[in-house]
């Protein structure tokens, strides 16, 4: 299987830390705060605001911590952040897109630029990998909802391209402007969703053995401690046996 749906299972089995942690809080708050300022400041109104609240709170941001970051754009005392996205390789050739927000571009392209040549990898132009990924809709949910084939169902009438289930849950891909609608209707069927997001998912991945994943998770590491770093993702592909080991 493909690297989009096994990263949070080693983010899962290495344990958070708390500092990495309120790190992601952070940066799911400035998602909310530059969603709300771009748009309607009510999630109903406004699907990139209700998508990152979802999201939020799937990774069980709390709810002042959410509130706070809306009223921040809304009082008109949010920084004004430019979203960036990288393209490069990683160790052995994987390709690697990184998507951030940030108030000044020169320190954030020198950052990750320096991340990039420090962990074995080079930034490339843009363009230089994103062909390789398709940006779709991600919906996921635990395998408690019901068997494959309910989801599957469930998935085609709410106008789903793809569903990928496993022992792990199952993750349902859509055209990434329909997933608001999406969403919406899988939760009418389903219920709440785990997680709700624009993901790139990789049409073609490159196989990693055991050191070569080492290497990558080191450089995606080191990627999102960078705080101006949203998101990262790889078109790895790893056996069971290499994951296990991880």
């Amino acid at each position: 299987m493909a690297g989009h749906s096994k990263w949070a299972n080693i983010q899962h089995r290495k344990g958070r830390q708390d500092a990495a942690r309120s790190k992601l809080f952070s940066k799911l708050a400035k998602e909310i705060t530059v969603a709300a300022k771009m748009g309607d400041p009510d999630p109903d109104k406004n699907p990139r605001l209700r998508l990152a609240v979802k999201e939020a709170k799937s990774q069980s941001v709390p709810k002042d911590v959410i509130e706070r970051a809306i009223k921040k754009a809304v009082g008109g005392d949010a920084e004004n952040y430019d979203e960036i996205r990288y393209e490069g390789y990683g160790p052995n050739g994987v390709a690697v897109i990184v998507e951030a927000m940030t108030d000044n571009k020169n320190r954030t392209a020198s950052n990750v630029r320096s991340t990039f040549s420090k962990n074995g990898g080079n930034l490339g132009e843009t363009g230089s990998v994103g062909f390789m990924f398709d940006r779709k809709g991600e919906v996921t949910y635990p395998a408690s909802v019901g068997d494959a084939d309910t989801v599957m169902m469930a998935a085609i009438e709410a106008g789903a391209e793809d569903v990928e289930s496993s022992e792990d849950g199952h993750i349902i891909y859509c055209a990434d402007t329909d997933l608001n609608d999406v969403s919406n209707a899988l939760e009418a069927e389903l219920g709440e969703s785990e997680s709700t997001k624009l993901v790139w998912k990789p049409t073609t991945t490159t196989e990693l053995d055991l050191e070569g994943m080492q290497k990558l998770m080191k450089l995606v590491d080191a990627l999102e401690d960078d705080d101006d770093v949203q998101r990262v993702t790889t078109n790895f592909e790893a056996t069971d046996e290499v994951m296990a080991q991880l």
